[in-house]
């Protein structure tokens, strides 16, 4: 079979490449070996924030005198919040089965192998090989959990994110090893429906890549949940030839040893890049990442990849905008490399993370002269309202041009406030121009305002 575009891999890069190429009259075909969507709608972003979603309504239950009312013997069921996230996640994948149809896309099942001469090799559950070819192959194979050699993960007592969103039963205990996005929303998940949470963060602070008062705020907001938390300290190695696990952790103080019944590494990622015939194709790779220009072409004509599979930042929305960005080039549109200084990214335990740009270290460190404007959501009239005053907004302009540089946010849904700061630089906004945009009273958005306000002097209500 002979196609326009191939695409290998159906995550949120993978099918939003095919169904740009087939807007654009490519005829297009999408290899996947598991389940359309990919892990983000299948094991990922979706089934997660699912979890997370009751965890947050069990929180709310459980502080239903907070607003007035009463609740009583309020219960988790486990399995059934389990099965909620994966009914969602199946219905997800189903809304991509629809899409691929609706746009013509054809879908082979199988193992996608990059060949010699623009052939893919396609390799069914069955054992059955497919030979199709195109006269451009887009490699979108994604990341998985990246395993540890001190952390073996057998599935049942050291698990990654996949087990933990479909364990049989609520553990106890636990251990999360590593604070990125996935470790504290699992954290958060467990804590609040009952699981006696620990995390191990190598590095000096939580969400180690936020602004350092992002840290320090989610950090006294998971303590106050009862998660216990100990930076600069690395699991050396875990014991599971008893009922739970035992791990050995490495501290500034010294060692110690960890009881839980389960373990979660949360350390990261590794890219699906083997055995899917680079080196006989001669793709080049560093690192164990695929490289590409700007427009996502790798060094053999005809071959090119995007999303976690390549040096940018391992997130959705970059893979779906790197997808467009890739196929609309071959298509010979007029088309702009991405700017990787205006990503938003979001992290969705509670409080909620949100940032874009630089921190307020970077910025200092880049030689800027800044002014920074904070405003708590414990001066917000809306946060107040809503019970839900942790946390903050956080600006950071130049003081000679007013340049946004970059924007810091934790506290209740900042993930859906984060998106007005990114077409801000996009646009190049000044904080003059963010101050003079009036914005809704009451919103947990004003907050944006008064933080531009107080870093030009003029904030009201602080």
């Amino acid at each position: 079979m002979s196609y326009d575009v191939i695409v290998i891999g159906s995550g949120p890069g993978g099918y939003v490449t095919a169904i740009r190429a087939s807007q654009l009259g490519f005829k297009t075909a999408i290899i996947e070996k598991e389940s359309l969507g990919g892990v983000c709608l299948n094991w990922g972003c979706i089934p997660t924030k699912a979890l997370l979603k009751s965890a947050q309504v069990f929180e709310y239950l459980h502080h239903a005198k907070d607003y007035g009312l009463t609740a009583e013997n309020i219960n988790a069921d486990f399995g059934a919040v389990i099965k909620r996230s994966r009914d969602v996640a199946d219905g997800m994948s189903k809304g991509v089965q629809f899409l691929m149809k609706k746009n013509k896309i054809d879908v082979i099942n199988g193992f996608g192998k990059v060949k010699p001469g623009k052939k893919v090799e396609v390799k069914a559950a069955d054992g059955k090989i497919t030979v199709v070819e195109a006269k451009h192959i887009i490699i979108a194979t994604g990341a998985r959990s990246r395993v540890l050699p001190n952390l073996p993960q057998d599935g049942k007592k050291i698990i990654g994110y996949r087990e933990a969103m479909s364990l049989p039963t609520q553990p106890k205990s636990m251990i999360v090893v590593g604070s990125g996005a996935i470790g504290v929303e699992f954290a958060y998940f467990y804590a609040t429906m009952g699981t006696k949470v620990t995390i191990v963060e190598f590095l000096p602070a939580i969400v180690p890549v936020e602004d350092e008062e992002v840290s320090k705020q989610l950090e006294r907001s998971f303590k106050k949940m009862g998660i216990e938390i100990m930076t600069d300290a690395s699991v050396e190695s875990v014991d599971i030839s008893g009922a739970g696990c035992k791990a050995k952790v490495k501290t500034k103080t010294g060692e110690k040893i960890l009881e839980a019944d389960i373990v979660l590494s949360a350390v990261g990622i590794a890219t699906n890049i083997e055995g899917i015939g680079l080196e006989e194709v001669g793709i080049s790779t560093d690192k164990g990442k695929i490289l590409t220009d700007k427009f996502y072409a790798t060094n053999v004509p005809g071959y090119y990849a995007i999303g976690d599979c390549t040096p940018g930042q391992a997130l959705a929305h970059v893979a779906s905008a790197e997808g467009i960005t890739c196929v609309e080039k071959i298509k010979g549109m007029h088309v702009e490399p991405i700017d990787y200084n205006n990503i938003p990214g979001c992290t969705y335990c509670q409080p909620e993370i949100a940032s874009v740009g630089m921190t307020e270290k970077k910025a200092k460190e880049a030689g800027y002269e800044i002014k920074v404007g904070k405003f708590p959501f414990s001066a917000s009239g809306k946060a107040k309202a809503a019970g839900a005053s942790d946390g903050f907004v956080k600006v950071i302009f130049d003081a000679k041009y007013g340049e946004l540089l970059g924007a810091h946010m934790i506290g209740a849904n900042v993930t859906e406030l984060i998106a007005e700061l990114v077409v801000a630089r996009k646009l190049e906004t000044t904080g003059h121009e963010l101050l003079k945009s009036i914005h809704p009273h009451p919103t947990m958005s004003e907050a944006i305002m008064e933080a531009t306000a107080q870093a030009y002097g003029e904030v009201i209500h602080l």
